[in-house]
């Protein structure tokens, strides 16, 4: 199968989470099928595997509702985008997109680094269910990485078109833990500092915790980092401001566990990155922390920093057990497995798309 596959979302020179959602699976497609690659700066291709690519349209460019009928004459038996947002018009080819979660419709704030004409379409973009219906319905079929966002689609009747399920993976962060107990007191947060990620949680757990280190992991504005300090004094929050893979692999090594109060989420990718390693992580009990978590995952209220607390104080008479528990979950998951299940709708929809 001949497959047009968009990466003009992967980043460079390091991956964010749909920039690696895009890099690892056309890897694993390429196993299997003649792949390729749609990218919008040769400098991505430092981040992909060698594989032929044609170059397009930014995906945040006006162009953007032209991409397919621009590249109509590209050979492809289905082409597949990571986002939701590709133009469809006049596809010489049946095309499948992906709705990665529902979030900013609760939280409209948009990423900040975007320049202020996205921003602001990003907002009037979510005022409404109606363009994504608009754009979900223009193709052939959709994706999404959860059963928990799936369900989401249905309940606000987002398309008509078949959806399928690719789940996340983690990225291969090393060998797993082998110690039987918590090596140290810390506490690691891998995320942004959007207001539904609710990091102030974690401060004021953190404040419950004598001994405890909370360890923020990415790059904060001084606005927010000044705030946080604030929030809960006497706690021992640390501040790295951005880390590399390695540092926080070997900070993940050396944790009691990885903690997250986010609301909601597309995925959680940290969640599986840490039991991956044998970490424990203690997180809000939410649908889709749960979906990823399963069992091996400590569970707190939404927005309880007492309950986290405990949670965390718990841990130390069942640490190893969690660890353990910890590792079989993240194994439910790789990006072989959600490769060869992007794989097998892509050719259903390409098959539905010949008998047309």
């Amino acid at each position: 199968m001949r497959i047009l596959f968009d990466c003009r979302y992967v980043r460079f020179p390091r991956h964010d989470g749909i920039s690696r959602f895009s890099a690892a699976l056309v890897a694993q497609l390429a196993r299997e099928h003649e792949v390729t690659m749609l990218v919008s700066d040769e400098r991505q291709l430092a981040m992909l595997p060698a594989l032929p690519h044609v170059l397009g349209p930014s995906p945040t460019g006006p162009l953007e509702p032209l991409t397919a009928w621009r590249l109509r004459k590209v050979p492809a038996d289905v082409a597949y985008s990571p986002m939701q947002t590709i133009g469809s018009v006049g596809r010489a080819w049946p095309l499948v997109t992906t709705v990665h979660d529902l979030i900013y419709y609760r939280h409209p704030t948009p990423p900040r680094d975007l320049p202020a004409p996205v921003r602001l379409l990003w907002r009037l973009y979510h005022l409404s269910y109606a363009p994504q219906r608009l754009l979900l319905n223009g193709v052939d079929g959709v994706v999404t990485i959860s059963q928990t966002t799936r369900e989401l689609i249905r309940q606000h009747r987002l398309t008509r078109r078949p959806v399928a399920i690719v789940p996340n993976a983690a990225a291969p962060l090393g060998e797993p833990v082998d110690h039987d107990s918590p090596p140290t007191k810390r506490l690691v947060y891998m995320g942004s500092f959007m207001p539904y990620k609710d990091v102030e949680t974690l401060v004021r757990a953190a404040a419950l915790l004598p001994g405890h280190e909370l360890h923020l992991c990415s790059r904060i504005d001084p606005a927010t980092r000044e705030r946080l300090t604030a929030l809960a004094a006497g706690a021992s929050v640390i501040f790295h401001d951005g880390v590399s893979d390695e540092e926080y692999a070997e900070l993940l090594r050396s944790a009691c566990a990885l903690v997250h109060a986010s609301h909601e989420e597309g995925f959680g990718i940290p969640l599986l990155e840490a039991m991956s390693l044998g970490v424990p992580v203690v997180v809000a009990d939410t649908a889709i922390f749960r979906e990823v978590g399963g069992e091996a995952a400590v569970y707190f209220p939404v927005g309880d920093a007492d309950a986290l607390a405990h949670a965390v104080r718990a841990l130390e008479g069942e640490w190893a057990a969690r660890s353990r528990a910890a590792r079989q979950q993240a194994a439910t998951f790789s990006w072989r497995s959600s490769a060869e299940r992007l794989g097998a709708f892509l050719a259903e929809v390409a098959a539905t798309g010949r008998r047309r």
